[in-house]
């Protein structure tokens, strides 16, 4: 009688647990990062002078403090407004008329959509939620414009737009933002 324990042959475990990894890394999903596509300006070149003076009227003030509360314009204003806010001023070309203020003045004007800038600024206590809500509202205003410069502009939709009116459509309404921290 021999006293030898029963063994199991382990030389292919390491093999096995290989291809169990291969198959998780293969079929599992790994979530997308999320955040802000954005292209960072060119650096400004050598001897040149890229300090761009901007007229005060060309420039829509946000403001949001620590207590998420915006201020366009040094003005309270909710969220549900700002995007409004935003496309009148860049698209009102120097008409100080405010369709949708309901009796709140913004006092805000662009010469024209070329030239309207947005500036934003976010209390470094913020929440970021906060700062992501505003661009988004940014975003969805210089979309609408867009779209319907495209559509009684250009004459065509969005999906058949080609390069060149693409190219056009930015050219009207450029995305001018200036970002800071308070």
């Amino acid at each position: 009688m021999r006293n030898s324990m029963p063994t199991v042959n382990a030389g292919s475990m390491a093999d096995i647990a290989f291809l169990l990894l291969i198959f998780f890394l293969v079929t599992s999903m790994i979530p997308n990062d999320k955040g802000i596509a954005r292209d960072l300006p060119q650096p400004c070149p050598p001897g040149a002078d890229c300090n761009i003076p901007l007229k005060k009227n060309n420039i829509f003030s946000i403001r949001v403090n620590e207590k998420s509360e915006i201020l366009a314009n040094e003005t309270p204003t909710n969220i549900e407004e700002l995007k409004d806010a935003i496309k009148d001023f860049i698209d009102n070309n120097a008409d100080k008329s405010c369709s949708y203020c309901k009796g709140k003045k913004f006092l805000a004007a662009s010469d024209n959509p070329k030239k309207a800038s947005i500036s934003l600024s976010i209390h470094r206590e913020a929440p970021y939620k906060s700062f992501i809500i505003v661009q988004d509202e940014i975003a969805k205003a210089y979309f609408e414009l867009r779209e319907n410069y495209v559509s009684e502009v250009l004459k065509t939709t969005a999906i058949k737009i080609t390069d060149q009116e693409l190219k056009k459509m930015q050219e009207a309404y450029p995305f001018r933002i200036i970002e800071s921290s308070l």
